[in-house]
């Protein structure tokens, strides 16, 4: 539907004032005199001037608006649930330079929420389906693809080709590396996450007109939390249309920051219940972390993410290493009929999905739960994929000294792929 108002412009006029324009035309918003344009970035195609018509007739966004879109450089580091959303309306909204870095490969669980892909993407890399569906839906713009993992080895070198950093992402070291990388290169990042039914987005290292900079995501979360506190989507669950809302916010940020329009939502957080769609904006007020970042670190290791998570310290603050047992020794022992217990640490809806007839402990009633758990047999703890029960190990272990715990390697998805291929998973 077209609504007839003032605002209204003809497209004739458009063209006029289009050409009106020339290289001395100042970019709004943050490209103000950081970067040197090619003229055919400082103007409209007739194309794109049909293309974008509905911006153009903004009086607030206008020509000045759009030309600053198409000379951006925005990179998205993640192409999945926030990822998705976000380049899409970004790649519509005509940035001009789009950069998607994501290694990982599309599944069927991704389809769920990460409406870049289709079933025909199962198994291709993310970051090159992504361009391939963005390329159809707006041509005129470049999309650059990177496929290898962000380090802290690349991570400057990337991000420096790029004016804004939306962060898809949904691990704790890869979040902390985006923010110093940003903070080290003068670079704003719009943040976004997600976990069950509640989103949170945020604008960190914004520079102010007067040149001081706004909070860093260091300023919100000074301290990574213990890994194991803190689940992931694939561990916690996500609704499938939260992260189409926070990530369709987070790329209403770039837009804003790109073309000078709005207030950039720096300093403060928006916390977002999809539940009662309740909103909440909280101020984060700079603690002076800034300063403190000089150096991108071991971002695995801050977060105390091991490298061999097979492996910890025992109460001499001795290396050990942790038992396990691969889906065919367990399948053997089921069998043979041995004598062992088999304990489910997952949620109990994860357990109404599939199970290996084990016996349900959640994670989060294991510490009031320790005597359920045999010391006088062999004890096989499984989860999903091996990391919770891996966790709940390691911590019997240490805090309870048992000796004859087995972590299940790749959990119930592995006995699904190796040995029943027939069982449902998620």
């Amino acid at each position: 539907m077209v609504f007839a108002t003032p605002a209204r412009i003809k497209i004739k006029e458009l063209y006029k004032r289009c050409n009106a324009y020339t290289d001395g035309y100042p970019a709004l918003g943050i490209f103000s005199n950081t970067r040197t344009f090619d003229t055919d970035m400082n103007t409209l195609t007739n194309e794109e001037i049909k293309r974008y018509g509905r911006h153009l007739v903004l009086e607030e966004f206008g020509i000045n608006g759009q030309q600053s879109l198409k000379r951006a450089r925005v990179l998205v580091v993640g192409a999945g649930g926030l990822g998705s959303p976000s380049l899409l309306y970004l790649a519509a909204a005509g940035v001009g330079t789009l950069g998607i870095a994501d290694f990982d490969t599309v599944d069927l669980s991704n389809l769920q929420r990460q409406v870049l892909f289709t079933t025909d993407d199962i198994g291709r890399n993310k970051a090159m389906a992504a361009a391939e569906r963005l390329q159809r839906l707006n041509p005129t713009i470049t999309l650059h693809t990177h496929t290898t993992r962000i380090t802290a080895a690349n991570a400057l070198e990337l991000i420096a080709a790029y004016d804004v950093v939306l962060d898809g992402t949904d691990n704790f070291p890869t979040r902390y590396l985006l923010n110093d990388a940003c903070v080290l290169l003068d670079k704003p990042l719009v943040y976004g996450s997600i976990l069950r039914f509640e989103g949170q987005l945020a604008v960190f290292n914004w520079r102010y007109a007067d040149g001081h900079y706004s909070a860093n995501y260091r300023d919100l979360f000074p301290v990574p939390p213990d890994p194991a506190s803190v689940p992931n989507c694939e561990q916690a669950g996500v609704l499938g249309v939260l992260p189409g809302m926070i990530g369709s916010m987070q790329a209403n940020e770039v837009i804003k920051i790109i073309s000078g329009v709005g207030e950039p939502l720096a300093d403060r957080l928006l916390l977002l219940e999809s539940t009662t769609m309740r909103q909440q904006v909280i101020r984060i007020k700079p603690q002076g972390t800034r300063g403190s970042i000089k150096h991108l670190l071991d971002y695995d290791e801050f977060c105390g993410i091991s490298a061999d998570k097979s492996k910890s310290l025992d109460v001499n603050n001795q290396e050990h290493t942790m038992k396990e047992v691969t889906v065919q020794e367990l399948k053997e022992m089921i069998d043979s009929g041995a004598d062992f217990q088999l304990i489910d640490v997952r949620e109990p809806h994860e357990f109404d999905i599939c199970n290996l007839q084990g016996e349900l402990i959640p994670q989060a009633d294991v510490p009031h739960s320790v005597d359920r758990i045999s010391k006088d047999k062999k004890v096989v703890i499984h989860c999903r994929s091996g990391a919770r029960s891996g966790n709940m190990v390691q911590w019997l272990e240490k805090n309870h000294g048992f000796t004859n715990l087995y972590n299940l390697q790749g959990g119930i998805l592995a006995w699904a792929r190796e040995i029943d291929p027939e069982m449902p998973t998620y």
